[in-house]
């Protein structure tokens, strides 16, 4: 939820007249009207509103057939909502892994019930290479994010979430525009850890890209604000923690909704080129440049972990780096002063809510984004790189992680 919506919330928490009557038996409460259950009615609308999000529904239709899929709900709740989008809309070669169909809170194959872990696709990943199918797609217990795998000579591979976000962001956006469907006001959003290259695929159809602070929820107000000013008409939405959405129905992440547009993008691919998604994305690093990101967390131990992050963040906003692995910074963004201070002493009011986060932005277009855990003892590291060679941007993202590492243990 959005921080206004929390206030509301929160200031009713002290009421506890609600909870008097509780508990009570299961048919009195039904008899009372405090206890309704959703019914089919409600996943009907759900799935007709997802296949609306639909841009070329005539083409599943077509394929089909001929694209097959390996499913996996991670113990979760996607098996039903995602299987049955997936039927309706006409891919009949889908196949679910059985020993994860079923709702287990325990989780029992996997380490985590995580897409972001490539351990989590084991199962769906043998599977995949047993049927020799085109896409794995796995959602995580709540169905709200999606990681998928392509088959590729040297076997299945995983694409990350910057990856399947720029695919999609760019198969709607050449959708519409090819079928005269791209609104002129039409704009997507992102956060700020998320990679740049969804903003050069903007740029490229004349599509606005916002940014906004790490959470999904952030772009739910982003879309809230369009429709209250009629500013923007939302076109896609993601965040590179695998989280995707191309409606306004929904105001979150949605499994479903993903789904939908990866079956529908790989349909796409395969029809035009017989190629998968990893050719996909290989084919926008060549129109747009090798983009690479890379995450790794700085951990403090101990019972004062907390306190010492706490420490770190305050030393590096005192003393900031102006340069990362002898690339110039030439601005840092602090988005909790709510200021943008370029390396010559010029300073711009930033305009999202205050957050612990510096961000670093380096002068050949990469940054490094800095930002302490809500949860856990921790600082996190975003780097984002861009080159026109994949191997060195690779390097670039090891040497400015490397570099960063090291600043924060210096303090």
């Amino acid at each position: 939820m959005p921080p206004e919506s929390v206030k509301g919330i929160t200031e009713r928490l002290p009421d506890t007249t609600y909870a008097e009557s509780l508990p009570m038996d299961e048919q009195e409460a039904l008899d009372k009207g405090l206890l309704t259950y959703i019914g089919k009615d409600v996943d009907d609308a759900y799935i007709a509103a997802i296949k609306k999000l639909a841009v070329n529904p005539e083409l599943t239709r077509e394929m089909g057939k001929k694209l097959k899929i390996v499913y996996t709900p991670l113990h979760g709740s996607g098996n039903i909502p995602v299987r049955r989008m997936l039927e309706e809309i006409g891919m009949k070669n889908v196949y679910v892994v059985k020993e994860q169909e079923l709702p287990d809170g325990n989780f029992p194959t996997v380490p985590v019930p995580n897409p972001e872990d490539p351990r989590a696709f084991e199962l769906a990943l043998k599977m995949q290479k047993e049927l020799g199918a085109d896409l794995c797609v796995g959602t995580d217990p709540d169905c709200d994010r999606v990681g998928i795998a392509c088959m590729t000579k040297d076997g299945p591979k995983l694409l990350n979430g910057n990856q399947i976000g720029c695919i999609l962001l760019h198969y709607i956006l050449s959708q519409k525009q090819e079928r005269g469907e791209l609104p002129d006001n039409a704009a997507a959003v992102t956060t700020i850890v998320s990679t740049n290259m969804a903003k050069a695929i903007c740029d490229s159809f004349g599509v606005e890209m916002i940014e906004v602070l790490t959470g999904f929820k952030f772009i739910a107000e982003q879309i809230q604000l369009f429709e209250d000013t009629g500013s923007h008409t939302f076109m896609f939405g993601f965040e590179e923690s695998f989280g995707f959405l191309s409606g306004t129905d929904v105001r979150d992440k949605d499994g479903v909704n993903a789904c939908l547009l990866i079956a529908e993008a790989a349909s796409w691919y395969k029809k035009q080129y017989n190629k998968t998604l990893v050719d996909a994305i290989d084919m926008l690093y060549e129109e747009y440049g090798y983009y690479g990101d890379k995450v790794a967390s700085f951990v403090l131990p101990g019972k004062d972990g907390l306190e010492k992050m706490q420490t770190v963040m305050a030393s590096l906003r005192f003393n900031p780096p102006w340069a990362f692995a002898g690339e110039k910074v030439v601005a840092m963004r602090d988005y909790q002063s709510s200021l943008r201070v370029t390396a010559d002493g010029e300073t711009d009011i930033l305009t999202l809510p205050k957050s612990n986060v510096l961000y670093f932005e380096l002068e050949n277009g990469a940054w490094v984004c800095v930002r302490p855990s809500g949860t856990e003892p921790k600082i996190k590291l975003y780097i984002n790189a861009v080159s026109d060679d994949p191997a060195k941007t690779q390097k670039m993202l090891e040497a400015y992680a490397d570099d960063a590492v090291k600043l924060l243990e210096s303090f």
